[in-house]
């Protein structure tokens, strides 16, 4: 396994982060407490949740899930470098989402207790709050931080200049503020390119992309709907439509470079800067060893400059819209 640190912190990571997201609504107990071992077994120290995760009917069910297999010991939280989000609405008490110094307070101690740890290791903002001013955040994240509950800050879905402002905010008050940006980021969508990661990279943040596989459209979905595995429906289907001759390509070019497309697309993103890890979100323990497998894969410059072809980023950020 591959480490870096996150961001300018001195916090090392493996390359690839755990999602958990399908813990507990599509993946069974046992089997994620299976793919968690497994994980830690090939070198992923690096692992990913939300409060909100488990479903509408059973928020915090993904939490409860990773804080048994915590419990079984074996060093397993020892072992984690564990982060959580916080945002979403948990239940219909007014104070019970977003960002206010209240929330913060409570859905940390909410997490913890699911959890069953004493401290996150990072603690992300799931989104921005456009109603909390960054003095009450960041006042709120640095009492945690004097009682040791978390160490580090992250967020997840901002704009470049969300970014800025938090950070101009955290150094107003002498802190240290975000250390990771978690942001949707593949072959297909390359938006953060524009702002985001000029911004993380000007204040040392580490970018941690979400969907690399862009819902399974990287992941080689024409070859699996020709051999009848799969079939998209919905906006998927619309999305591969659009994209069609764009992933025909691509899938291609796999084959040509004798790989998984989907291995592909996680050994492109391993190659971008600022990138920390992307997050891999594995349902079955055959997926898990599918993207461990793309730590492998090396990309050259002609292999990076065809891919760009096909799927054409921002090179001229972040003044791309004025050359």
């Amino acid at each position: 396994m591959q480490y870096t640190h996150l961001g300018r912190s001195g916090l090392k990571v493996s390359r690839l982060c755990l999602g958990t997201m399908n813990f507990g609504p599509q993946t069974e107990e046992s089997a994620a407490h299976s793919i968690m071992d497994s994980a830690q077994e090939s070198g992923i120290n690096f692992f990913d949740t939300a409060n909100v995760y488990g479903g509408a009917d059973h928020r915090g069910w993904t939490e409860e899930i990773i804080g048994r297999w915590f419990a079984q010991g074996g060093e397993r939280r020892e072992r984690t470098v564990l982060a959580t989000k916080l945002y979403g609405t948990m239940t219909d008490r007014p104070n019970e989402s977003k960002l206010s110094a209240l929330n913060i307070r409570r859905a940390l101690d909410a997490s913890l207790k699911r959890l069953q740890t004493d401290y996150i290791d990072v603690y992300q903002f799931h989104h921005v709050d456009r109603n909390t001013p960054w003095d009450e955040i960041w006042q709120a994240t640095e009492v945690a931080v004097q009682q040791g509950k978390i160490l580090y800050s992250g967020s997840s879905n901002f704009a470049g200049w969300h970014i800025a402002q938090a950070q101009e905010a955290a150094a107003r008050r002498n802190y240290y503020g975000l250390v990771s940006e978690q942001s949707i980021y593949n072959l297909l969508t390359r938006n953060v390119e524009l702002e985001v990661i000029p911004a993380a990279q000007q204040y040392g943040l580490g970018i941690i992309p979400w969907s690399p596989l862009h819902g399974g459209l990287l992941g080689g979905v024409l070859k699996k709907e020709r051999d009848g595995v799969r079939r998209l429906e919905g906006r998927a289907h619309e999305t591969l439509k659009k994209h069609h001759d764009q992933i025909r390509e691509y899938e291609d070019f796999a084959d040509d470079l004798g790989h998984e497309p989907g291995d592909i697309a996680l050994a492109w993103l391993l190659h971008q800067p600022a990138v920390t890890a992307p997050i891999v979100g594995p349902r079955t323990q055959e997926q898990l060893d599918a993207a461990v497998r793309a730590l492998d894969v090396s990309l050259n410059d002609d292999a990076l400059k065809r891919l760009d072809g096909i799927f054409p980023g921002h090179r001229t950020a972040p003044e791309d819209y004025a050359w």
